[in-house]
């Protein structure tokens, strides 16, 4: 049977360079996304090029949305070996300043968007009996500490704890499913544009948001963006972490050098 790699997030950026990666290890992918047109379109391209593919719109924060996605990807190939929770979503302003809404879209899709896909695939995953691999997308902001988008960072410290939760209770019972928590700086995507995405449910009003905070911060991130890594190259670090069994995923090594400053102020 062939590998089958189910990626949400996959229209776009970091998603797209997975599944573009894994099509070419000639691996079955199926592709997760909240945006139809993009991602239909990335079906048709993988498909062009001989690829094994399904497409299925999901909203990751939405439970059925991941339970259909489940049961799609199983109706259809009869096993999921691979499972990137990579769905994500950015908002930012001083972090008392944060809306509900902003609460509530950001952990939605960040956070419980990996939280339903453990929960719907993990037992699948299990009955299998088979090598499977689950790499959840973080951030290296969920392994420091720094001002700035705080909505975001809790999102991605949660994933962090929960990947390594996950991790360590699947070894306790000697499962054949590895995990990994991918850890990336910045890389060339369009996760600064997310809001287009945002649900009108949580919008928030004009009068809420402060656009010389918000505007500040995208017009700096837009600059490191470009300097970023290109999706592809991540995707090369998860093959190579799947590969030889690598929990921490980091892209860029210089920033080590941030997690060693916040761990040795723990312990101090």
């Amino acid at each position: 049977m062939k590998r089958v790699a189910v990626i949400t997030g996959a229209a776009s950026g970091i998603g797209r360079g997975m599944a573009e990666r894994f099509a070419a290890e000639g691996m079955t992918v199926v592709l997760a996304d909240i945006e139809e047109k993009p991602l239909f379109k990335l079906e048709t391209e993988l498909r062009d090029k001989g690829a094994t593919v399904l497409a299925v719109k999901t909203d990751v924060s939405n439970a059925q949305d991941v339970e259909n996605l489940a049961t799609r990807t199983i109706d259809a190939f009869g096993a999921v070996h691979i499972l990137c929770n990579n769905a994500g979503v950015v908002c930012s302003r001083p972090i008392w300043e944060h809306t509900i809404a902003d609460w509530e879209w950001v952990l939605g899709v960040n956070l419980w968007g990996v939280i339903h896909g453990i929960r719907t695939f993990v037992p699948k995953m299990l009955s299998q009996n088979t090598e499977c691999h689950i790499v959840n997308t973080a951030s290296i902001l969920g392994l420091i500490r720094s001002p700035g988008q705080g909505v975001y960072k809790v999102s991605k410290h949660g994933v962090v704890a929960l990947s390594e939760t996950l991790a360590d209770e699947l070894a306790q019972i000697n499962s054949l499913i590895q995990v990994h928590v991918l850890c990336p700086g910045w890389v060339q995507t369009g996760i600064l544009n997310t809001e287009r995405n945002r649900p009108d449910s949580l919008q928030n009003p004009e009068t809420e948001v402060d656009h010389t905070v918000t505007g500040g911060f995208i017009r700096n991130a837009h600059v490191e963006m470009q300097a970023g890594l290109l999706p592809a190259e991540v995707a090369e670090h998860v093959v190579n972490a799947i590969q030889n069994g690598v929990f921490y995923i980091h892209t860029h090594p210089e920033h080590k050098t941030w997690i060693q400053a916040r761990m040795e102020g723990i312990v101090e």
